[in-house]
């Protein structure tokens, strides 16, 4: 059952929508060959001869399937992964333009009926409308496509002579099914391009996130070790000058140097360790605002009793992180409890629970899950992370008693 659903589990929100979007319009190829094509043509069986109908079906099925793959180019397009298909467009309105005229003279000549014509120009018009509308930028643009149609379709059943009254309606006809078309193609290009959109801009804020983060190391790194590395290369400078004059205060000098280069090394240590420390208060309303704005509903449960040791915060703020980066990269979580008991006795618990979890992984076990592991064994701490049924995947961190602190 996972490698029947896992092509649909494992992809992300925008690539479900790009998946659902493709396959509506790959429908559409079907429903424009059996609505417009084999219904119309059927109808009409035993007032045309066997070959010319199967002619006409064979063109109808032809313009299905370019205006099928004009819009799956269009998709590509705006997706970004291909080129706006300015050239196929122009050619499937200029096929499209041709079919419809051909059906217009075998109407004009009586090969066709006044019943059939009317839907399969219409059903021609609507779909290379659609596929059109996709290929366009402005929204200007895609009003005018379905008028557009509706006006050239009846001016040419005017030049063929045929009456006023059959030009309206093709005109009505085109031009309100076009704009269907329109509007139900247009609003589906916007919405996968937003979709994309919001996905790319997760992933930048992400990255702004660590370039943040790295410059805040960069920056209280060099306040610490600018100015003692000036004195020391100031110093050392200075010492070599009273080595080379045998003067005895260069020692001294280099005595300094040793100790400032032993306090840089202290001052050093105490910017990484701050660094690599997590605020576990800090880390849970991060989690609930992160998971929150990626439209999930996060409960952050917290039983207060306790004050816990700051290398206890520490271990399982990096859980906290650790769980939230996960519940955010694989699978499709729709909820998550996030539930911490810090009672006055017995021992803590993290609890990390969401759904949406792939019931195989999407590629190689990582190394986060060890890494925290190694952080709770420091405070004698246990993790259990797996599957628990029903698509839902459970963390759960566990710090024995008689390591947390208990406070007045």
């Amino acid at each position: 059952m996972s490698k029947l659903t896992g092509w649909w589990k494992n992809r992300s929100s925008a690539g479900k929508v790009e998946l659902y979007t493709r396959w509506s319009f790959h429908l559409f190829v079907l429903i424009e060959i059996v609505s417009f094509g084999l219904a119309g043509l059927a109808s009409t069986a035993t007032e045309a001869p066997t070959m010319r109908l199967l002619a006409i079906l064979v063109m109808i099925s032809g313009h299905a399937v370019m205006v099928g793959f004009l819009s799956s180019r269009a998709l590509d397009w705006l997706v970004g992964s291909r080129e706006r298909p300015v050239r196929l467009a122009v050619v499937t309105g200029v096929l499209t333009a041709v079919a419809c005229l051909a059906v217009l003279v075998l109407r004009k000549s009586g090969g066709l009926s006044a019943s059939v014509a009317p839907s399969l120009v219409t059903g021609m018009t609507c779909f290379a409308t659609g596929s059109l509308v996709l290929c366009l930028k402005k929204v200007r643009h895609m009003w005018c496509v379905a008028p557009a149609a509706g006006i050239g379709t009846g001016a040419a059943v005017l030049v063929l002579g045929l009456s006023v009254g059959e030009a309206a309606g093709y005109t009505v006809g085109v031009t309100l099914t076009g704009l269907f078309l329109s509007l139900a193609c247009g609003f589906s290009g916007w919405l996968l391009n937003t979709v994309y959109e919001l996905d790319r801009a997760r992933e930048l804020q992400s990255q702004l996130a660590v370039a943040e983060e790295r410059l805040r190391f960069g920056r209280d790194l060099h306040d610490v070790m600018g100015r003692n590395l000036a004195v020391i290369a100031l110093k050392s400078e200075l010492a070599v000058q009273l080595a080379r004059r045998e003067r005895p205060e260069a020692v001294d000098q280099m005595i300094e140097v040793q100790r400032i280069a032993r306090e840089s090394q202290r001052e050093v240590r105490d910017v990484v360790r701050g660094y690599r420390e997590a605020d576990l208060t800090v880390e849970l309303e991060g989690a609930r605002g992160v998971l929150s704005a990626a439209g999930m509903d996060c409960r952050v449960e917290f039983e207060a009793g306790r004050v816990l040791p700051s290398e206890v915060q520490s271990a399982l703020g990096w859980v906290v992180r650790e769980a939230t980066t996960n519940v955010l990269r694989h699978g499709d979580a729709r909820s998550c409890v996030i539930r911490l008991s810090a009672q006055s006795s017995g021992p803590l618990t993290l609890l990390v629970e969401n759904d949406g979890a792939p019931e195989t992984p999407a590629g190689p076990p990582g190394s986060g899950l060890a890494g925290l592991r190694e952080r709770l064994a420091v405070v004698d701490g246990t993790l259990q992370a797996g599957l628990v049924g029903g698509g839902r995947f459970r963390l759960l961190a566990e710090i024995p008693g008689q390591r947390l602190e208990v406070r007045a």
